[in-house]
């Protein structure tokens, strides 16, 4: 019998998100919500080509009313409610549609009562901040594999015995006397 690996889409309630993340909120409180959101955005589009998962971001229209939209940014979908519609009800009917045996729906928010919803619909939750902890653990990933590429293409590909490391540890210092 063949193994199949499920599909994974991450549904992330971003006002949840935005003010729950420090960094984020302090934009918020700052009158910088619109970087607020482009950080958000930012910050999972790094996620997502890391760990491959479908993103789903989710804003209701509380903050900018009657721009009901979707579109692509960044390789993750952005998704604006209509005016009347909660984010969170909007999710809650997401989660739902697209939970089956072949993929796993996790959604972030730490609004507990959209937790159980959520819950209860067979899809996966995850407080923000543990979504928090797994972006810059992703984050720190990305800088170590980035340096230790880099440091592989900068060493030395050519390799000497320890006679000619010698001959050329000696022709440097006779070189460098010479200056």
């Amino acid at each position: 019998m063949a193994k199949y690996n499920k599909s994974e889409l991450l549904i992330v309630d971003a006002y949840n998100v935005i003010g729950n993340w420090e960094h984020l909120n302090r934009l918020k409180l700052d009158n910088k919500l619109p970087e607020a959101r482009d950080e958000l955005i930012k910050e999972l589009s790094e996620y997502q080509k890391y760990s491959g998962k479908e993103i789903i971001v989710v804003f209701d229209a509380m903050y900018v009313p009657g721009l009901a939209k979707s579109k692509k940014v960044k390789n993750i979908q952005v998704v604006w409610t209509n005016k009347n519609e909660t984010a969170d009800t909007y999710i809650e009917s997401l989660a739902t549609r697209e939970q089956s045996l072949f993929t796993q729906v996790e959604v972030a928010t730490s609004d507990h009562a959209e937790q159980w919803t959520i819950f209860s619909a067979g899809a996966l939750r995850i407080p923000d901040q543990e979504l928090l902890t797994s972006v810059r653990r992703t984050k720190k990933e990305i800088r170590n594999e980035a340096k230790n590429y880099n440091s592989n293409l900068t060493g030395n590909r050519i390799t000497f015995d320890e006679g000619q490391l010698d001959k050329l540890t000696a022709l440097r210092d006779k070189l460098s006397k010479n200056e």
